[in-house]
C-alpha cells in the first residue's frame, strides 16, 4: 500500500478541525483498498479440521517474538488462519516495518490489510499506517475492507488519527471449498449499542459478500461492558469485583454484538468466561475483559482454547529465539483464541 508524505498527511489531518472523517477519509484512496500479498500456493492436503486463530498483536512492536510465538506455540496448532488485529505499516513505533507483510513472508502466507488509521503525532513516521489483517495457508480469492459507522472521532484523541474502524472480509479456497473469514476490530471509545451498530455492518456485508458459505468473523469486538470513554465507570469496575466478573460472566448482557450475531446464526468461541485482555488501571493492576472472539456460522468448533501472551507463560520458547531472549512483561496487552473447527454443521466434541 503506497505511503503518503508526512507533509500530505498532516495536510490532510488538519481538515479534521472542520470536515468530517468521512469526508477526509474519501480523499485518500487507501482507505478503500485491500492490500493482497502475493499468492502461496495452496496446501497440498486438505485436513479434516482447520485452526483459527484470533490475535491482537498491539501494532506488531514485538514482530520478532511475536512470530516466534506463532511459530512454537503448541497451543495453537494446527493454524491454518490467523484474524489479526492492529498492525502497523511504515511507523517509528514498530520499526518502520510492514509487519503483516513481514509476518506473511515469514510463514509462507497468503495474505489481505486493511487500513484502519493514519498517525498523525509522530512526523518521522515513514507512512504511518494501522490496520488489521486476515493470514491463511489457503488461497485468498477476494478481498475487501469494510468502514465501519463512526462511534468516536480518533482525530481529537491524544493518538491523533484519520480514519476509523474497519474490517477485512476475504473469501478463501480451502481445497476447492470457499471459506469466508473476517477480522474485525471494533471501538473500544464507545458503549455496547455503539459496537452492536459496528457489528451489524459487518454481518450484512458477509450477507452480501459471502453469500451460503460457511464464514467465521473473529477478531477485538471490544466488549468491555462499558462504554470506555468513562473514565469513572472504569473506576466504579475496578473497585468492585462484583462488576469485574460482568466484564467476564455476563458480557453478553452488556454487548449487543454478540446477542446480533446469535440472531444471524453465529456461535461464539470460547465459550467460557475467561480473560482475553489486561486493560491497565491508574492505581496499579490490570482489569480482565473478555474482548477477542470467533463467531462461527457453518462451522464446527471441536475444541477452543486462550493462550496467554504474557512473557512468563512463555516456557515453550526455543533458547536461541527471540521470545526466549524477550525481557518484556507481555507481547500483547491481549491474548491469543484459538479453536479448532470443521466446515460444516454437526455435534462438538
Amino acid at each position: 500500500m503506497k505511503g503518503i508524505p508526512n507533509a500530505e498527511r498532516q495536510r490532510l489531518g488538519a481538515l479534521l478541525d472542520h470536515e468530517t472523517q468521512e469526508t477526509v477519509m474519501a480523499m485518500i484512496p487507501q482507505f478503500s483498498e485491500t492490500e493482497i500479498g502475493a499468492p502461496v500456493p495452496a496446501p497440498a492436503e486438505v485436513p479434516e479440521e482447520l485452526g483459527l486463530l484470533v490475535f491482537n498483536m498491539e501494532r506488531g512492536v514485538h514482530l520478532e517474538e511475536l512470530g516466534d510465538f506463532l511459530q512454537d506455540c503448541p497451543g495453537i496448532r494446527p493454524l491454518d488462519v490467523v484474524l489479526a488485529n492492529e498492525l502497523d505499516d511504515g511507523c517509528v513505533r514498530s520499526g518502520g516495518r510492514n509487519t503483516a507483510r513481514e509476518l506473511a513472508e515469514r510463514f509462507g502466507w497468503n495474505y489481505a490489510y486493511g487500513l484502519e488509521f493514519i498517525e498523525l503525532v509522530n512526523g518521522e513516521d515513514p507512512k504511518g499506517f494501522h490496520g488489521n489483517a486476515v493470514f491463511s495457508r489457503w488461497p485468498i480469492r477476494r478481498a475487501w475492507t469494510v468502514r465501519l459507522p463512526e462511534q468516536y472521532n480518533w482525530y481529537f484523541d491524544r493518538q491523533r488519527r484519520i480514519g476509523g474502524r474497519c474490517a477485512v472480509l476475504a473469501e478463501l479456497d480451502v481445497g476447492g471449498r470457499p471459506l469466508g473469514v473476517a477480522s474485525i476490530h471494533l471501538e473500544n471509545r464507545t458503549h455496547g449499542e455503539g459496537r452492536r451498530r459496528q457489528l451489524e455492518t459487518v454481518l450484512r456485508a458477509a450477507e452480501e459478500l459471502l453469500p451460503g458459505i460457511p464464514v467465521v468473523l473473529g477478531g477485538d469486538l471490544n466488549t468491555n461492558t462499558f462504554d470506555g470513554r468513562d473514565k469513572d465507570a472504569i473506576q466504579e469496575i475496578a473497585g468492585s469485583p462484583a462488576l469485574q466478573r460482568r466484564c467476564l460472566e455476563d458480557v453478553a448482557q452488556y454487548e449487543g454484538a454478540l446477542t446480533a450475531a446469535e440472531a444471524m446464526g453465529y456461535r461464539a468461541v470460547p465459550e467460557t468466561p475467561i480473560l482475553t485482555r489486561r486493560k491497565p488501571l491508574p492505581g496499579g493492576g490490570c482489569l480482565g475483559l473478555r474482548l477477542d472472539w470467533l463467531l462461527l456460522r457453518g462451522m464446527t468448533p471441536t475444541k477452543s482454547r486462550t493462550l496467554s501472551t504474557r512473557t512468563a507463560d512463555c516456557g515453550f520458547a526455543r533458547p536461541d529465539s527471540a521470545l526466549a531472549r524477550f525481557a518484556g512483561e507481555e507481547l500483547s496487552d491481549h491474548n491469543a483464541v484459538w479453536a479448532a473447527c470443521r466446515i460444516g454443521l454437526e455435534s462438538a466434541n
